[in-house]
């Protein structure tokens, strides 16, 4: 139950109170909701009943007064609409604890803030990226502005895809920033992206349209040229039966064709028998064959089977392996998480515990300390006690005496001890410094020595970089290779299919043909048997000169006894068609069958490939990711180790300072000890007691403070114990880690032998698929082997046809004796006449043909030449690119070579002049100190030189007044004796302090003039800087000049391009017009075939029509049998011409074709070149962009380096205004004292 249905709840209860609330709140929740809390008791705050833990910091809330205002009911509907709704709590921020007005409390706001991201939001609303959108919505709208960047078969993290596609886009790249899961946008960025993305999509959706149109149309065409052919074949067919028609040896044929009778039938049917048995033989060897391919093919399909189980069994494994692999990796970086955590917490403990160690060790000194301090002091106790018995006889004649000159003793004790003090304070300050100087220099060196390892380990870091980053391109170089092998592969399987294809169309146009000669043979043998039976009839007639009844029934039954055996022969060979189709069914679907096979398995073989590939990718990223942790333990393992070396440094110093500090109170501690004892002595009567009494104290504060640093001690002892037992639960909790990770490492191990065990099953299958294809390519030997058992089948049917002819041959002589040649040989007069008009009509169609073939021959060479000069004058273009190339590539090395020189030469001389100035303004503190010190020396020194006078002046009152005294007088001279002892005591210190003066003016000044010799360096060194800069910037002007030539190259290079390709194009057109006129050509050569075989038709008939003119001219007269002998050996000689002819056209379209195939693969390949140098052209301009950017770089880092020297230049003038201002000081100081000696010496006298 949650805390408001409890308070309705309560509101149920009469008796129900705020107590009685507060505890079934805390039955509920305290202890078993992590966000229910006891709260603490605050002073100064409203007592709280429970808290809520929030994401911005835990709430107290005070519960008095919520049942008196929570009893009114609700309505039933606004609780069922609050139950239903899912929407999240509105948060408010939280101004203070007291809810006093116009309190707030800045520090819990601005946490609130912080937690709900506001604070974030404004600050990149300040930087100007108001929109922002999560990466992979980015790749996934935005990828069609340039989808070649993201390859489609491999994974690509979001981030980098997104990076990839930003940097292909024109735009501009400081307009975007990216974050860790989002990308960041200036505004007016995201407008211009939606506008390149609508622009896209709209030249997408035309290039579909067109593409859609374009295919539509092709496919109507070739149904318009298909009705086309067919009209003109039967129109022409319709022409000739017309033009036949009315013919009267037709009319004739038609009315003799029901009449005729086959001769030798029975030779036709036995060759039809044997024939039939061949056909037979041959079913059964494919019907076998058939059977053994289907026997093998359902072998395939099985191990296909068992593959594709063996596939998903594997790729099962695979995916519980990769799933334990994750589970793995994400145990090892939580394990590395908490050793991370350990081991900080255990440098942490190890801080503490050596600030403890050290603070034990300063307080064992300081007690130390304290207690020879005390037995010090016990000692001088005694020896005063002593000299208390001893002195106090004397003590009381000398206290007259004392009281008078107690005064003037105490002055000048004091002034003494001041003096003192700052002698000795200069001392310390002077050996504290020298300490902190020395301690500074070995921290610094090794520093140094940390900094040359951590850059040598860098390089070697880079150096296993580069290695790796090599090894990573010639893999990818190997993978491009063997995918370019296996495209190849692909290219030379989708030839041969086009072959098969091909060759398959041929197989069936020989068919249709061998049909047609088919048809061709019945129709001849149907006319021969027509002739035979005209014979019979012309020898009956001629014979018996009447036809009788017996003889017309005989003819009856001779006619039905054809028809008869006409009907099996028609029956026999439709058999023998009907089965030739089958087995021609039979055969394209095992060819089917096969390609399906070989689909199949390819898809299969595409899919291991992709999933290899995958796996690849997989082992590299996981490689990659093992060896970035691997180099972020060692740059993690350097940092702590520099951080342990600073820690320590800074504790080492902070000791050294403590130490120090606590050496200088010492000697205070000491010289008031001795001021004390002096005091002591000198005022033994009035002090004693007092003194007694302090030191009594003293020994007491002391006790005290020994007794609080053995307690201290005690704690601290407590405290290491606890720290060591903590340190060792720490290292068992490590060493449990350790094995943990030792268990993960052999998960890996086990992971890496499973990997390598399906690599071994993957190289079995793959082994098995190659012997698939083996056996595939031995059934495609089998399918050629009954492709050439096909073509003896042809050949079969051709010398079946020969003998035909033969046959033909041996009629034409029993066509001997028929009448009524005359006028069918003037019919074939009016028949060659128009033969002859179609044989001109003819020869013109072809001269024009091979017109237009020499013109296209002459523009084909024409533009093979062409193209050969534009290929030379690309490779030229490629030769000269190259080579200016490889000149800019090496000129920018050589400047990139000398500005590092120059860089790091102005580097060493800014380091040198940055240290050279550290010890000038180190030696001008010095100064400065040692001058404010002698300056403060001095004033003491006047001030007790105005004071010794005004005592002597004193003295001599004195001694004016107390003539009458005169052993007063007497005691007054020997005081006044030793006062100017002291006197000249002081002198000469003052003296000595002079020299020393004068020593650190001479070092000064020889400062000075060091100081004036590196101002020269320096100038020497600005003007190199600056001639440096002038170079920089004359190298600068010079390689803007070279980037505008190299513009204006590319320029020229893509014009030429262009033009490269407009002649391309030009050439595609002009070979799509010459694929059209060879169209032509092949529709004509087809036309001429047709006209061919009419002709050859018509040869027969006059053929036909010579024999039977012969044999009229063996019965009327030898002179036409010779006409028409020779008539008939001129149209056989024209007929062989026009054969040559249709062959040479032949050759020559198939000429051209290559020719065609020839000019579109070049075309190809200058479309690839002209690709390539835009690429090649692309890639300048981003040299030259990257080049522009380092001059860029060079300048800005000149410009801050002539703004240091500067900086440094100012300085030392400033230090030199100093050093002229000190030395002024100085020597007004040395008149000073000069003035201050000569009034002493006056004095004196």
């Amino acid at each position: 139950m949650g805390i408001f249905s409890i308070l309705e709840e309560e509101c149920m209860f009469p008796k129900a109170s705020d107590t009685t609330f507060k505890n079934k709140l805390h039955d509920q929740h305290l202890g078993k909701t992590a966000a229910f809390q006891k709260p603490k008791p605050a002073k100064g705050k409203a007592e709280a009943h429970f808290s809520l833990v929030h994401y911005a910091g835990t709430v107290d809330y005070n519960i008095v007064g919520w049942l008196d205002k929570n009893k009114d009911p609700l309505n039933e509907s606004v609780v069922q609409l609050y139950q239903k709704s899912s929407n999240k709590l509105l948060a408010m921020l939280y101004a203070s604890f007291s809810s006093a007005e116009g309190l707030m409390e800045n520090f819990l706001v601005i946490h609130q803030l912080r937690c709900n991201g506001v604070l974030e939001g404004i600050r990149i609303c300040r930087k100007g990226f108001p929109s922002r959108i999560l990466y992979g919505d980015f790749k996934q709208r935005y990828k069609v502005l340039n989808a070649s960047v993201i390859p489609e078969g491999q994974f690509i993290d979001n981030k980098k895809a997104a990076e990839k596609l930003l940097g292909s886009i024109d735009v501009d790249h400081t307009q975007y920033k990216f974050g860790h899961t989002k990308v960041f946008f200036k505004a007016g960025l995201l407008g211009t992206l939606e506008e390149m993305r609508d622009e896209k999509l709209a030249s997408l959706v035309t290039m579909t349209q067109a593409l859609c149109r374009g295919y539509l149309m092709r496919r109507e065409f070739v149904k318009m040229m298909a009705r086309r052919e067919s009209i003109y074949a039967i129109q022409y067919n319709i022409r000739s039966f017309m033009n036949v028609q009315h013919w009267p040896w037709m009319k004739l044929y038609f009315k003799i064709k029901p009449l005729l009778k086959s001769a030798e039938s029975e030779k036709e049917m036995a060759q039809m028998k044997e024939d039939f048995a061949k056909c037979k033989d041959n079913l059964a060897k494919a019907e076998a064959k058939k059977k053994e391919l289907e026997e093998k093919m359902v072998a395939l399909l099985q191990e296909k089977n068992d593959l594709q189980l063996q596939i998903t069994s594997e790729s099962e494994s695979l995916t519980d392996a990769e799933e334990r692999c994750e589970g793995l990796i994400k145990a090892k970086i939580q394990l590395e998480a908490k050793l991370k955590e350990t081991n900080e917490r255990l440098e942490d403990e190890e801080e503490i515990n050596a600030e403890l160690t050290a603070k034990k060790r300063k307080l064992e000194d300081e007690c130390s300390e304290l207690k020879k301090d005390i037995d010090d002091l016990e000692l001088t106790l005694a020896k005063v006690e002593k000299e208390k018995h001893a002195t106090e006889n004397k003590v009381k004649n000398l206290t007259e005496e004392i009281s008078s000159q107690d005064e003037s003793i105490a002055k000048l004790t004091k002034e003494k001890k001041a003096l003192q003090e700052a002698h000795q304070q200069t001392l310390d300050d002077l050996q504290a410094e020298e300490d902190k100087v020395n301690s500074l220099t070995k921290a610094k060196s090794k520093l140094e020595q940390q900094v040359d390892d951590l850059e040598g380990s860098l390089e070697q870091e880079k150096k296993l970089r580069m290695d790796l980053e090599r090894a990573k391109r010639k893999f990818e170089g190997d993978l491009k290779l063997a995918q370019e092998s296996i495209m190849d592969l692909e290219n030379d399987k989708q030839q041969s299919e086009e072959k098969l294809k091909k060759k398959d169309f041929e197989t069936c146009q020989l068919l249709s043909k061998m049909e047609d000669e088919q048809s061709l043979g019945a129709q001849l043998q149907k006319k021969i048997k027509e002739l035979q039976e005209l014979e019979e009839i012309s020898e009956r007639l001629e014979e018996a000169g009447g036809a009788t009844a017996a003889q017309v029934e005989m003819n009856k039954k001779r006619e039905a006894e054809f028809q008869k055996l006409r009907r099996d022969l028609e029956e026999s060979t439709l058999q023998h068609e009907a089965t030739a189709a089958a087995l021609r069914k039979k055969q394209a679907d095992s060819v089917a069958e096969l390609g399906e096979q070989i689909d199949n398995l390819q898809r299969v073989k595409q899919k291991l490939e992709k999933e290899k590939s995958e796996y690849k990718m997989e082992i590299d990223d996981l490689s990659s990711s093992m060896e970035a942790v691997a180099k972020s333990k060692a740059k993690n393992a350097l940092a702590h180790a520099l951080q342990s070396a600073r820690h320590d440094c800074d504790l080492l110093r902070e000791q050294y300072e403590e130490e120090q500090e606590a050496k200088v109170e010492l000697q205070r501690g000491m010289s008031k000890a001795n001021s004390e004892v002096a005091q002591w002595r000198t005022k033994y009567e009035t002090d004693a007691i007092q003194r007694t009494e302090e030191l009594e104290e003293a020994k007491k504060k002391l006790a005290q403070r020994l007794q609080e640093a053995e307690e201290s001690i005690e704690a601290v002892n407590s405290k290491c114990a606890s720290l060591e037992k903590t340190k060792q639960r720490l290292q068992g909790e490590v060493e449990d880690l350790m094995i943990d990770v030792e268990r993960a490492n052999a998960q890996a191990a086990n992971l890496d032998k499973k990997q390598r065990n399906f690599d071994k099953v993957l190289a079995e299958w793959k082994q098995k698929f190659e012997e698939g294809q083996g056996e595939l390519e031995g059934a495609q030997k089998e399918a050629r082997s009954f492709s050439t058992e096909l073509f003896k089948m042809k050949n079969s049917y051709e010398e079946a046809l020969d003998q035909l002819e033969t046959l033909k041959r041996e009629n034409k002589n029993l066509q001997q004796e028929i009448s009524d040649l005359t006028e069918q040989i003037a019919e074939t007069g009016k028949t060659i006449h128009e033969l002859e008009k179609a044989k001109k009509i003819v020869e013109s169609e072809k001269a024009e043909i091979q017109i237009a073939l020499e013109e296209a021959e002459g523009t084909l060479e024409h533009e093979e030449s062409k193209i050969l000069r534009v290929q030379l004058e690309l490779n030229q273009v490629k030769g000269e690119i190259h080579r200016k190339i490889s000149e800019k590539d090496e000129e920018l090395e050589q400047i990139k070579k000398n500005s590092q020189r120059v860089i790091e030469s102005m580097q060493t001389t800014l380091d040198s002049e940055v240290r050279s100035r550290n010890d000038a303004l180190r030696v001008k503190k010095k100064m400065e100190g040692d001058l404010n010190e002698m300056e403060i020396q001095l004033s003491h020194a006047n001030r007790q030189a105005a004071e010794a006078q005004k005592q002597l002046r004193n003295v001599q009152g004195q001694l004016k007044d107390a003539q009458l005294h005169l052993d007063d007088a007497i005691r007054g001279q020997e005081d006044m004796k030793e006062q100017v002892a002291m006197v000249e005591r002081r002198n000469n210190l003052m003296m000595a302090e002079i020299e020393e003066l004068r020593a650190a003016l001479e070092q000064t000044e020889r400062g000075r003039k060091v100081a004036e010799q590196e101002l020269g360096d320096a100038s020497e060194r600005v003007g190199l800087l600056h001639s440096q800069n002038t170079s920089l910037i004359n190298t600068k002007k010079k390689l803007e000049s070279d980037v505008v030539q190299i513009q204006s190259e590319m320029d020229d290079i893509i014009q030429e391009a262009r033009n490269a390709e407009e002649k391309a194009k030009k050439a595609i057109t002009d070979a799509s017009m010459m694929a059209e006129e060879l169209k032509k050509e092949q529709d004509t050569s087809a036309h001429l075939e047709r006209m061919k075989k009419n002709l050859e038709a018509t040869v027969k008939d006059l053929q036909h029509r010579l024999d039977e003119a012969e044999s009229l001219a063996m019965k009327g007269g030898k002179k036409q049998l010779q006409k028409l002998e020779t008539r008939v050996h001129e149209l056989e000689a024209e007929l062989e011409n026009e054969q040559k002819r249709g062959a040479d056209s032949v050759k020559g379209v198939r000429k051209y074709e290559r020719r065609v195939k020839e000019l579109t693969y070049q075309a190809e390949e200058d479309k690839k070149n002209i690709s390539r140098l835009q690429d090649l052209v692309d890639k300048l301009q981003l040299k030259v962009k990257a080049y522009k950017r380092q001059a860029e770089e060079a300048e800005e880092q000149a410009n801050t380096h002539l703004s240091k020297f500067r900086k440094v230049q100012h300085e030392l003038e400033e230090a030199e205004e100093r050093a002229d201002i000190a030395e002024s000081q100085v020597n007004k100081m040395r008149a000073k004292t000069r003035d201050s000696g000569k009034a002493s010496s006056n004095t004196d006298l």
